[in-house]
């Protein structure tokens, strides 16, 4: 999750700007978290609660999943929740209308909002067939396209191949097999790519900027260099990133500090939630 926010704010004063190098400082004061972090900490939310609501005594099994009708009704009830409390964060036209919407609906998008926000799924999945249908389950209630589902799985499997300690090779080769053709590098597109908010045309650059990274932080440099959408390709860069490489503390420190109290509150609620299944996991 942290990877997405990290990503997601150093990328928010390029959006649009078309920043084709890898040069330039982390974080400014022009930088702040958009809708990108704000829906990923909503879908962690999410997560949370339906894991409450289950028998403590299935808490421990690793193979025991949720229940993913109840995770459809929170991401929407946290999602719309959450969101209206930063309705001047950069949602788009469609999306701000479902987030005040009295009986949000899925409307056929294949928006790249999508798959900004589930890097949770990869990291919450108890297996591979969990992780994918929690992504699945989030990401319908709204962007319901087959690009948007297709993204969401993808982004997912990554993280959680990473979170795994799978190679990059390993992981080349699954999402190009199966999901997106990656034999491209970012050089060869990197003058002639342009602003692309569908999951089609951004997701793939994403991933492959993960693919080429050295570290944590040239992962995000690699996907803010590519231009366009910087923002949310950069926070789906960086959930993947995070998974493989884990986050500098100086890196995460500085991106917290660009959240309210309440973002705040769900990410600290998010680390110690991970850091119980751990626990109970290594018991069990």
């Amino acid at each position: 999750m942290i990877g997405a926010i990290v990503g997601d704010i150093v990328g928010s004063r390029f959006e649009h700007a078309d920043h084709k190098s890898k040069a330039f400082d982390l974080f400014t004061s022009d930088c702040r978290p958009t809708d990108d972090s704000i829906m990923t900490l909503a879908i962690g939310k999410a997560i949370m609660e339906v894991e409450k609501n289950k028998d403590p005594a299935l808490q421990e099994n690793p193979f025991d999943v949720i229940d993913y009708t109840q995770l459809e009704s929170l991401a929407v009830k946290f999602m719309q929740k959450i969101g209206r409390n930063h309705p001047d964060c950069g949602f788009g036209g469609h999306f701000i209308n479902w987030i005040f919407s009295d009986d949000p609906k899925p409307y056929k998008s294949y928006g790249n909002g999508a798959v900004m926000r589930v890097s949770a799924a990869g990291h919450a999945g108890r297996n591979e067939m969990d992780a994918l249908e929690i992504a699945t389950r989030v990401t319908r209630v709204s962007h319901d396209h087959k690009e948007g589902l297709k993204a969401a799985e993808a982004v997912t499997l990554a993280i959680y191949m990473a979170r795994k300690g799978l190679s990059k090779s390993t992981i080349f080769s699954r999402i190009n097999a199966d999901y997106y053709a990656l034999d491209f590098s970012l050089d060869d597109i990197r003058e002639s790519y342009q602003f692309d908010v569908s999951c089609q045309g951004s997701v793939p650059q994403a991933i492959r900027a993960f693919i080429e990274a050295t570290s944590f932080e040239d992962a995000i440099r690699l996907a803010v260099s590519t231009g366009g959408d910087s923002d949310t390709i950069a926070a789906i860069t960086g959930s993947i990133a995070e998974a493989y490489y884990g986050v500098p503390d100086s890196i995460k420190e500085k991106a917290l500090s660009y959240l309210d109290d309440d973002l705040l509150n769900i990410y600290e609620e998010w680390q110690e939630f991970l850091t119980s299944r751990s626990v109970k996991k290594n018991a069990y």
